[in-house]
């Protein structure tokens, strides 16, 4: 059975799986980042834990993983295969591709963990049959995943899709990326959360009880969940304006409520849209499996695209450690 090596790392989580040519979960596992530990013990968790990875799939299958995905959050030069920073894993300018290559021995291709959920969405997920859609997970950050065409639109320096900071509300909240107003601030889980706890009084509380209150009929909680239904309709129109997608496909925490989701937020964009073509919006189909998914397809990609390729190779010309954090804030940063 041939199968790549995929990993999804998050700042608490890391995901892994054994995936398929045809994009199937052959083996999936799960442990924590251990951030906490400094950003060289969680670049070495992820090296041990790809090579654990690769030890199953030569005992189950017989033969060694052919190439291997990894996704990671904040900024990241994919085509060097460096995470370039993360805040919140400590990371400045890590060259994961290089150094997951030489443990593993195989071509390794790094991607943003967004973009990757986004690119798994657009091919196995709710974005099939779909020439172009937006991906935007709804989770502790806002991001976005611009699909077209079967790949996932980057930009010219890599930000593209990062809706989490279009400014809906100029005089609101302070972001960390140094505006106010961002549509993360005012639509995220984490702002639904934070306005819940203040209006229900509860610290405990968080997103998903303010969604059981909302459908229970409590007027607090229906009116913080307006309010942020109605800045995430006003980010969404103004990416569709840019954009002109044919599917929104909405995913992350706060896609877990369902209809008390998308019954309002379709509302709310039809009311908003004028001239633009208005889009199909719909629930995100893979869950927190996204990533992981898309780092095997972009491992299969990668082995499709250039099977020869020299610099999809390890070397021993790069630095085998990260860099310290760099504490200034970007605009990404936020919506890992």
């Amino acid at each position: 059975m041939r199968h790549v090596i995929a990993l999804d790392v998050g700042g608490t989580g890391m995901k892994a799986a054994l995936v398929g040519a045809d994009g199937a979960l052959l083996h999936e596992a799960r442990r924590a980042t251990g951030r906490e530990r400094g950003a060289e013990a969680v670049v070495e968790s992820i090296l041990d834990f790809a090579d654990e990875l690769r030890a199953h799939g030569q005992e189950r299958y017989g033969q060694a993983a052919c190439a291997a995905g990894v996704a990671v959050p904040g900024i990241v030069d994919a085509e060097r295969g460096v995470a370039v920073y993360a805040a919140n894993l400590g990371w400045r300018d890590v060259p994961l591709r290089e150094l997951l290559g030489r443990r593993l021995g195989v071509p390794v291709a790094l991607g943003h963990d967004v973009r990757t959920g986004g690119l798994a969405e657009g091919r196995i997920g709710a974005g099939q049959g779909a020439d172009r859609f937006l991906f935007v997970p709804l989770g502790t950050g806002i991001a976005g995943a611009i699909g077209i065409g079967g790949t996932i639109e980057a930009g010219a320096h890599g930000y593209a899709g990062e809706i989490g900071h279009i400014v809906v509300r100029p005089q609101g909240p302070a972001c960390g990326c140094g505006q106010r107003g961002c549509l993360e601030t005012l639509a995220s889980a984490s702002a639904v959360t934070r306005a819940w706890v203040t209006a229900s009084g509860d610290p405990e509380a968080d997103a998903a009880d303010c969604a059981k209150a909302v459908a229970s009929g409590d007027p607090r909680a229906v009116r913080v969940w307006q309010e942020a239904v109605d800045a995430l309709a006003d980010g969404l129109v103004t990416a569709l304006t840019l954009l002109d997608p044919r599917r929104l496909i909405i995913g992350g925490g706060l896609a877990e409520a369902g209809e008390t989701l998308f019954t309002p937020l379709r509302a709310a964009v039809e009311e908003r849209v004028t001239f633009q073509k208005l889009p199909s919006i719909v629930p995100a189909a893979l869950g927190d499996t996204a990533g992981c998914l898309g780092a095997g397809l972009l491992a299969w990609d990668l082995l499709a695209t250039h099977p020869t390729d020299p610099d999809t190779r390890p070397s021993d010309t790069s630095p085998a450690v990260p860099h310290p954090t760099d504490p200034r804030p970007t605009d990404s940063e936020v919506s890992a």
